[in-house]
């Protein structure tokens, strides 16, 4: 390969961005507080949001989409806990405990349109819980607010930009 173009894409992936997600409430592989957690199913938490913001975003952006999933929830499939849709591309952060108003939230595997708390089965280890921001190409996706999380979470991996991901746990 010629010397002078292995620099130039040397020099390229440093000058580039990665799209990505952080939190002043919860860290990539930390315990959440267990604010963050579910009331009810015998976990005692507030089930408030945590605070996210999300940063260079793909060319293209024309919405976002949060998601949290936990992968080890003894179903077979996971169990999703947030599925918020058609979040205007101007939008780059929520505050904690955001109502998430004039966007489209989908029903969870808690049975509600809202956001549902960590709240693994006790005694079964420690849970990853995926807070996940979708680069969306499009302004809005219309889907029913009863869909199947399994069909939200399909729609967004069939046409997403990007991702970016921050893994919390939490273990009772």
């Amino acid at each position: 390969m010629n010397k002078a173009l292995l620099v130039l894409l040397t020099l390229a992936s440093f000058s580039s961005h990665a799209f990505e997600v952080s939190s002043s409430d919860i860290h990539e592989g930390q315990l959440m507080n267990s604010k963050f957690t579910f009331s009810g199913m015998g976990c005692t938490g507030d089930n408030i949001s945590p605070q996210l913001s999300w940063k260079d975003a793909p060319k293209g952006t024309k919405s976002f989409a949060i998601t949290v999933f936990d992968p080890d929830a003894p179903t077979g499939s996971g169990w999703w806990h947030w599925l918020a849709l058609n979040i205007p591309a101007n939008v780059h952060s929520i505050e904690q405990g955001s109502a998430m108003k004039n966007t489209l939230q989908t029903k969870n595997d808690f049975g509600t349109m809202s956001y549902g708390g960590a709240c693994p089965p006790e005694g079964d280890g420690m849970h990853r819980y995926q807070y996940t921001v979708w680069a969306l190409p499009q302004e809005k996706i219309d889907l029913p607010a009863d869909i199947s999380p399994a069909v939200v979470g399909y729609t967004l991996n069939s046409m997403a930009l990007d991702k970016a991901v921050l893994t919390a746990t939490y273990v009772r």
